[in-house]
């Protein structure tokens, strides 16, 4: 039987991908909740979803199984007592406090068809849709400007970061925003519930209390595994996966630290550095000065060895990958101008297909271009509004089945 996750390489011929088109959560961004909800900017839903289709095409185009989120959860939620887990679960987390308010809530779903109820939930659920608390808690009573019982979740449409694949087994991760964190429900309920992903492997689960990000994972080769120490993962947390990883059966040798500057323009690894080749690289070039990497290694009898990698960071992956050379295509093309604003719309962040093409935002032509003159094929699509979101089509996809090279 074909495992449901195969994940030992960045760059293998990609067969199966999870995606969430962005929807009705879009909309219900304002501008006084952008920090709150992660967002910087409010973007143009019915451009986003034309955007995200143009992707979802480019990847079909090319042999790739496009799953989507919300039709697997929809699988699951026909099952009424999963059902039933999973809204308790889901209010518990969205700090539904009082049991008038979760009647209310338990009422207003009670209706909807499992796709209507997953969407729903991902959308946000305004005050004004729900039916006033008759019993009241002095919770309920308490005025509140605030317009939603259920916060929207607008990042859902980056399904890199909830659960990460590695080998044949899956980190289910823990967010660095309380905003985010319910977005991990969904996965948790994928993979305890879907008959597409029974007994995969977790390397990290999300009742930990350190958070892990997809963003920071990076999955070399299958004896090496990148891991940025950055603004949404700690050290902590990359030292609890290798334990966890070595100790199974898998053959990963060596996890790569980078610690990476803690700023919201470099939030994950791969918005500054991706894999798009057997020897070549993107990175944005601000981040090679202050760059310091760890190597976390097997050891005997499941021990880990830690040690600080002094050689810069071609010759840490030529000694790890085993590469003769190691090319780094810098994002901008080495001018400093345009490689600072094309990060800020993630011209690093790059998905590959198969070795040496890539997918890739139009909008960042001048590292497009760098990749090209490297003989990296680059495949474009729209990007005026899902850049908006802070992240490429790495950060928009997770993979689930790439070929072993």
């Amino acid at each position: 039987m074909q495992e449901s996750i195969n994940v030992y390489n960045e760059i293998g011929q990609l067969k199966s991908i999870l995606l969430h088109c962005p929807g009705e959560e879009i909309e219900n961004i304002v501008p006084e909740y952008l920090t709150r909800l992660l967002f910087d900017e409010i973007a143009f839903q019915k451009q986003a979803e034309k955007e995200h289709q143009q992707f979802a095409n480019i990847l079909r185009d090319e042999g790739v199984e496009v799953l989507y989120l919300t039709h697997l959860m929809a699988d699951i939620l026909e099952n009424k007592n999963v059902r039933t887990k999973f809204l308790e679960e889901f209010m518990a987390e969205a700090k539904i406090a009082t049991e008038g308010l979760r009647e209310c809530i338990r009422e207003y779903f009670a209706d909807m068809s499992p796709l209507e109820m997953v969407n729903k939930c991902i959308s946000g659920v305004r005050k004004y849709e729900v039916k006033e608390v008759k019993e009241k808690s002095l919770a309920d009573m308490v005025k509140n400007p605030y317009p939603f019982y259920l916060d929207p979740i607008p990042n859902m449409y980056f399904q890199r970061d909830p659960f990460a694949s590695i080998g044949r087994g899956v980190t289910l991760n823990v967010m660095a925003s309380v905003t985010r964190n319910r977005e991990t429900l969904f996965a948790k309920y994928l993979f305890d519930y879907h008959p597409k992903f029974k007994n995969v492997p977790r390397w990290y689960n999300r009742d930990k209390t350190h958070p892990l990000e997809g963003g920071d994972e990076l999955v070399l080769s299958d004896k090496v595994i990148a891991i940025g120490v950055s603004d949404r993962t700690e050290a902590i947390s990359i030292e609890a996966v290798a334990r966890k990883i070595f100790a199974s059966d898998e053959p990963f040798e060596t996890i790569l630290a980078f610690d990476i500057p803690k700023t919201r323009a470099y939030m994950h690894l791969d918005t500054v550095f991706t894999m798009v080749d057997y020897d070549q690289f993107t990175i944005y070039p601000g981040i090679e000065m202050p760059l310091d990497v760890y190597s976390i290694n097997k050891g005997k009898n499941k021990s880990i060895e830690i040690s600080y990698e002094a050689a810069n960071l071609s010759d840490i992956l030529k000694k790890y990958l085993k590469l003769p050379s190691v090319n780094l295509i810098r994002c901008g093309d080495g001018d400093v101008i345009a490689a600072s604003r094309e990060q800020w719309s993630d011209g690093s962040n790059t998905l590959a297909i198969s070795p040496g093409k890539v997918i890739c935002y139009n909008r960042n032509h001048v590292t497009n271009e760098a990749l090209r003159r490297n003989k990296i094929e680059v495949l474009e699509f729209d990007s005026y509004e899902l850049s908006r979101g802070r992240g490429g089509p790495r950060c928009m996809s997770m993979p689930l089945f790439r070929d072993n090279i």
